[in-house]
């Protein structure tokens, strides 16, 4: 969820510059087949030289080509630590060099922020937020929120990549408290009235990178969940407060050229996480399942699909723990309607054209905010979308008649690294209408 709101504000009533560009007589321009001799990296104050060359595809000695510096380009600018990457070959004495120019985004956030959750405008929450990025030059993230408003908060995280380096290690670790409220139908009924649940989680993650498009992780995690009174379903325990430990493990590829908003490329992730493992009585899995591919067709129309499935399987899942639309995971045509199960499936097909090509903008007039936290790149896209969701229960059967389809069109309106506003409406069959304005890519 964006705390960059000024950002959008400022970006829309006020007046902006585009980047200069000095071009050099010897730059490689059209299509062009290059072997490079050398790396030039420019620009980058903080950040270590391995944390862009790491996300490369190519290396001295490798022939590259317009399409290949492009694709390279957008994958350094997807770290979302740099406000600005230009990728470009030159020749010089014979010698042809690619010289890698970047700006880096501010990387120090301490500011009041407000947010929404579950992507609700009814549900506004509001605190101080400390966001810490690349502080030492290895695309650390320190990361850390005290929330008020509507489901009281408090997170911590720390994010290291290449925790050894050497072999391709990732580390994160999170802890949070929140106090939030039920968010399932069944158990408001079964309690008889809205009422609050106290959650205490711990979390840490390691996981290996295989190569450039593919890593694999374990988790380990322990939950502490405090229900007002016991009943069964609400507590996964014979108690009311349940303990548990959690244990999980995944698989993620992602090829995409630019991970805020992909053109090109594939990204899938499955994973699965044992609870309980038989502390309390509980025993329950749970099974995360997405898949999303990109395509670029006659030249920049951008055609992308997606599947996405959260089952949940065991003799008792609680309910705080069911498979929900209407909250994080939503139905455009359907955005505001609640519905739980065990399982949810979801499918998405979206065509997206650029009213307004990518250009990089900043502001130099405001003396009291960092000039790279007024730089970022824009751009608008017209888009055309389908949903189709369904949820169903543990022991039903399902068929595509269970599926709420919806569609519509709007304006996704980018500022990256930072964020993205999106303004929607939606139909569904039911001649139901809805004008959507959510933060963050559709997928």
């Amino acid at each position: 969820m964006s705390k960059y709101f000024f950002i959008i504000f400022l970006s829309i009533t006020l007046s902006a510059k585009i980047f200069s560009q000095q071009i050099d007589s010897l730059i490689y321009s059209g299509n062009y087949s290059v072997k490079i001799d050398s790396i030039v990296i420019s620009g980058n104050k903080i950040t270590d030289p391995d944390v862009i060359t790491r996300e490369m595809t190519f290396a001295v000695g490798d022939t590259v080509n317009p399409q290949i510096v492009l694709f390279n380009q957008e994958r350094i600018f997807s770290l979302g630590i740099f406000t600005k990457v230009l990728l470009q070959p030159v020749k010089k004495d014979s010698v042809n060099i690619l010289y890698i120019q970047v700006s880096e985004s501010w990387y120090i956030y301490p500011l009041p922020f407000a947010e929404l959750v579950d992507r609700d405008w009814k549900k506004i929450t509001y605190g101080i937020y400390l966001f810490i990025r690349n502080f030492r030059g290895e695309d650390e993230t320190l990361y850390a929120t005290a929330a008020f408003g509507y489901d009281p908060s408090l997170d911590i995280s720390y994010d290291r990549p290449y925790l050894f380096r050497s072999q391709n290690i990732f580390f994160n670790a999170q802890f949070s408290y929140q106090n939030a409220k039920n968010k399932s139908e069944t158990a408001k009924q079964l309690y008889g009235s809205d009422f609050n649940e106290k959650f205490i989680t711990g979390q840490i993650s390691f996981a290996k990178r295989l190569n450039l498009y593919n890593k694999v992780n374990v988790f380990f995690g322990f939950d502490y969940i405090d229900n007002p009174v016991f009943i069964k379903g609400i507590s996964a325990s014979n108690q009311r407060i349940d303990r548990q430990l959690s244990l999980g493990a995944g698989y993620e590829i992602d090829t995409r050229d630019l991970a805020q908003f992909p053109s090109e490329g594939f990204y899938g992730l499955s994973n699965i996480t044992f609870k309980g493992l038989g502390t309390e009585d509980i025993n329950y899995q749970i099974v995360n399942i997405d898949l999303r591919d990109y395509k670029t067709v006659f030249e920049k129309l951008i055609l992308k699909w997606r599947f996405a499935s959260r089952l949940t399987f065991g003799k008792l899942v609680p309910y705080h723990d069911y498979s929900f639309f209407g909250y994080s995971q939503r139905i455009r045509g359907y955005f505001s309607q609640e519905e739980e199960g065990n399982d949810t499936y979801l499918t998405s097909f979206e065509m997206n054209y650029p009213v307004l090509s990518d250009i990089n903008m900043h502001f130099d007039f405001v003396p009291i905010v960092p000039k790279s936290l007024l730089s970022f790149r824009f751009g608008i896209y017209a888009e055309l979308f389908a949903d189709a969701g369904a949820v169903r229960l543990s022991g039903q059967s399902l068929s595509t008649n269970d599926f709420n389809p919806g569609y519509g069109g709007g304006l996704t309106f980018l500022f990256l690294p930072y964020n993205i506003i999106r303004l929607e409406y939606a139909f569904n069959p039911y001649h139901h209408s809805e004008l959507i304005v959510d933060i963050g890519i559709s997928f």
